[in-house]
């Protein structure tokens, strides 16, 4: 019983640092984006 719940527990926070990955990773995507609209603007002047 407690090994299962070991694997159990071990299984879900590989599972939360992968979700917590990809949320990084989107928003690093978001970042770039305004980034990027920023800098046209400013070319733009």
């Amino acid at each position: 019983m407690t090994r299962t719940a070991v694997i159990l527990l071990t299984l879900i926070a590989l599972t939360a640092c992968e979700t917590t990955k990809g949320a990084g990773r989107d928003l690093q995507k978001a970042g770039q984006a305004l980034s990027g609209a920023a800098q046209d603007v400013q070319n733009a002047l």
